[in-house]
């Protein structure tokens, strides 16, 4: 009787694993039809793919490296030319003219970063916070960033020339009534201002969603164990936001390394060059017959430019996850 009964119990055992071998099997090819499915392309995204990477590497590949290749000749833009080495290389970094203008490009981005996010953040928090008519508080904050950079250095130039010096003599602050774009240790301070008078907006806009993207429940919850509001801010709002601050960090510096429009409008670089920043000494270079030195010095730019978002992010790595 026991013996029946196991050799029962082997033959069922026997037969349930006979039977799930081939629904395993088929399983595997399923699966394996399934992967091979997925790993086709789709030829409308391929349609949508490669008009976009030509134009790319036309517009933008193409001639980044020609200009690299002409950095290291004798061109002027255009005619004859010959390969001079890194004539032009150690001639940049023996330029003060150039070396100035990095010091001023990169002073410039840091405190104007600083800035922008300092009020951007400030800003968010009180326009997600319960104040009456917050939603168009929002719409008149982000206008500037619909406007010209080049409007709005215009529109600064005159206030700073002509209505900053006459309300400064009108209260007798004797420091402000000359134009400060003609003075060469305070014309930086109005760039920084416009600058960050245009970038706060968009800036902004990134920190509402940040901020809004964090629970309710979670300043609920920190209320009911007494938490102030500053409490909450540093513990909760910003370490919750960090990948945005991040973000906005890491954008913001790289674009006003690059600024320009803004410059040329209020000062042209001037009082002599305390205001030129390097994008305008390449411009200007471009302008002057000076191709290949200016491609050398714009191909300098350009490397540390990538070495100082790289060391960005290696510096905030892990940090956006708090």
């Amino acid at each position: 009787m026991a013996t029946t009964t196991t050799e029962s119990v082997t033959t069922a055992g026997s037969r349930r694993r006979g039977g799930a071998a081939p629904r395993l099997q088929s399983g595997r090819r399923g699966g394996a039809g399934l992967r091979t499915k997925r790993s086709r392309t789709d030829p409308l995204f391929l349609v949508f793919l490669i008009p976009t990477l030509l134009l790319f590497t036309l517009a933008i590949t193409l001639p980044a490296v020609m200009g690299i290749v002409l950095s290291f000749t004798d061109s002027v833009g255009f005619g004859d030319f010959r390969f001079i080495g890194l004539t032009n290389y150690v001639a940049v970094f023996s330029d003060p003219a150039i070396l100035q203008a990095y010091l001023f490009t990169i002073g410039f981005s840091l405190v104007t970063v600083l800035v922008v996010n300092a009020v951007a953040f400030l800003l968010a928090i009180a326009l997600t916070s319960k104040v009456r008519g917050k939603i168009t508080l929002r719409a008149v904050f982000v206008l500037p960033m619909v406007i010209s950079g080049i409007v709005i250095a215009y529109v600064f130039s005159f206030l700073f020339a002509n209505s900053l010096p006459a309300l400064a003599t009108t209260l007798g602050f004797a420091p402000l009534e000359q134009s400060i774009l003609a003075n060469p240790d305070l014309a930086w301070i109005a760039i920084v201002v416009v600058t960050a008078w245009q970038a706060i907006p968009s800036t902004l806009l990134i920190y509402i969603a940040g901020v809004l993207s964090i629970p309710a429940e979670v300043y609920e919850a920190s209320a009911l164990d007494g938490a102030s509001a500053w409490r909450q801010l540093v513990s909760i709002t910003a370490p919750l936001t960090a990948g945005y601050i991040l973000i906005n960090l890491v954008i913001g510096f790289k674009n006003f390394l690059n600024s320009y429009d803004i410059i040329v409008g209020l000062t042209d670089g001037g009082p002599g060059t305390s205001t030129t920043s390097v994008a305008m000494s390449i411009f200007k270079g471009f302008n002057g017959g000076d191709y290949a030195y200016q491609m050398a010095n714009a191909t300098i730019f350009f490397v540390i430019a990538v070495v100082i978002a790289v060391i960005q992010l290696r510096a905030t790595r892990g940090k956006a996850a708090l």
